[in-house]
């Protein structure tokens, strides 16, 4: 497992809502210095319920409210800045958090927060677990 995926996993049990990872195209839009708006265009590295982290190459400081705009839907959630990483490269990891909670936003099914592994819902057929013939099926 990557870092980043053992990151995310380890991190799961103590959060709002389920995180997963997927890059899905957004659309960063704030104010400027000039007040003017300024965009750039990005991808998520993982998403929740609550909001995402993305790569920013924009210099923002935590608190900072900002707009998301999904670029496959072109939906838009305001959001604030909730973490900036210290990294001192070109873009830096992001963690942007909806100012309302929006599962709907990612147009993914998020699982419920009491879903496990060991759940009778997960124990459905799987690519990798095919599912029970009926007994008629295994006479032939």
């Amino acid at each position: 497992m990557d870092p980043l995926s053992l990151q995310v996993a380890e991190k799961n049990s103590q959060r709002r809502s389920q995180r997963v990872l997927l890059g899905i195209p957004v659309v960063v839009v704030m104010s400027g210095a000039d007040k003017k708006p300024v965009s750039e265009e990005t991808r998520t590295l993982v998403v929740n319920a609550h909001g995402a982290l993305i790569l920013l190459g924009l210099k923002v400081s935590i608190g900072q409210l900002l707009t998301l705009r999904n670029s496959i839907t072109k939906e838009e959630q305001a959001c604030r800045v909730a973490y900036v990483s210290p990294q001192s490269s070109d873009k830096k990891e992001t963690g942007i958090e909806f100012m309302k909670p929006a599962p709907m936003f990612w147009r993914v099914a998020f699982p419920p927060p009491d879903w496990t592994p060991r759940s009778e819902d997960a124990k459905g057929p799987t690519p990798l677990r095919p599912a029970a013939k009926p007994d008629a099926q295994q006479k032939k």
